[in-house]
């Protein structure tokens, strides 16, 4: 690994900065034993941007009930870090509800002409349910990737450009989300995201599967996906080596401990919306010392406990899985 991409998840920048969710560069105790719930490794798992400022490690957490409903109103004393299996005192707690930088990669293919009225929608609804501060990029992909309209606070242009797509060619989509993560070093959040908006398929990228799970699991941005498809679309089981549809982005979105969507009605797209943006703005932001203090440039797992308090639900936590310390 390169000295630059080991530092992908791990990066210097200013405490006031991340703690307070303001504008600028983008950054990566004992909890109540009575109702501790441990959280499962599976698919809640991760949307942290973890940084380190000194010897700070801060991670974001997103809490959700069982019907993906932000949960708010935890403390301190209901989270238990731990690194390496070696439990963390927590230093630092914030809990805050901030904008995001948002990459939607959108899917122009062929395939997508009977779904393109369902795609357009999704889009529409994502930027209905964003926070009015969130900035925002489109990356178009068919038989290759393009980068539709740059950065911008203005929902208005994503839109209308959105609307004025037209289907043509094979599909890249791999290709479409790596140039959305170079897009993505632009940021100008803490938070970050990337949603794809496709059926799935893959048939011209020149970035690979393995290429691409690798890259993203060394940067700090959250992936959804949101699969279109119809009703009448085929399930068909491929052979491991070949990944298309719901597999293909489910192991994107799970790289980065986000997941995938599955949308075959309207009707869907804006209860989807609201969850993918209430997760992205409202998080807990956990800072320690790690007791490994050594600067070896080493992977460092992440495991997180809830104390549920009383008269909440059960709950999910989301963070992702580690970062890598920085090196001398």
């Amino acid at each position: 690994m390169s000295k630059a991409r080991g530092f992908a998840c791990v990066l210097f920048a200013s405490l006031s900065l991340v703690m307070s969710g303001q504008q600028g560069p983008s950054p990566s105790g004992s909890a109540s034993r009575a109702a501790e719930v441990p959280v499962s490794p599976g698919v809640y798992r991760s949307n942290a941007t973890i940084q380190v400022h000194s010897d700070l490690v801060l991670i974001p957490v997103t809490v959700t009930d069982n019907k993906g409903r932000v949960v708010s109103g935890l403390e301190k004393e209901h989270f238990t870090l731990f690194e390496d299996t070696e439990q963390q005192e927590i230093t630092h707690f914030a809990a805050e509800d901030a904008p995001a930088s948002i990459g939607i990669v959108f899917d122009g293919s062929d395939s997508m002409g009977p779904r393109m009225a369902k795609a357009r929608e999704a889009v529409n609804a994502l930027l209905r349910a964003a926070n009015p501060a969130d900035e925002f990029f489109l990356v178009r992909f068919s038989s290759e990737a393009r980068l539709v309209v740059p950065m911008t606070e203005r929902q208005e242009e994503i839109r209308s450009r959105v609307d004025s797509l037209q289907v043509s060619g094979t599909t890249a989509l791999l290709d479409g989300v790596r140039l959305a993560m170079l897009e993505m070093k632009d940021a100008h959040y803490t938070r970050k995201a990337i949603i794809i908006i496709s059926d799935g398929e893959d048939n011209s990228s020149r970035w690979t599967v393995g290429e691409l799970k690798a890259a993203v699991r060394e940067e700090d941005i959250l992936i959804y996906a949101i699969r279109i498809s119809e009703s009448s679309d085929a399930y068909v089981t491929y052979p491991p080596q070949r990944l298309t549809g719901s597999a293909l982005l489910s192991d994107i979105a799970g790289q980065t401990g986000g997941r995938l969507f599955e949308v075959t009605k309207l009707k869907q797209l804006p209860e989807i919306a609201e969850k993918i943006g209430g997760w992205l703005r409202n998080q807990y932001v956990l800072g320690y010392v790690p007791n490994q203090t050594a600067r070896d440039g080493s992977y460092r797992k992440v495991q997180l406990k809830l104390a549920r308090p009383k008269g909440y639900p059960r709950m999910h936590a989301v963070w992702r899985q580690g970062y890598y310390a920085p090196k001398e």
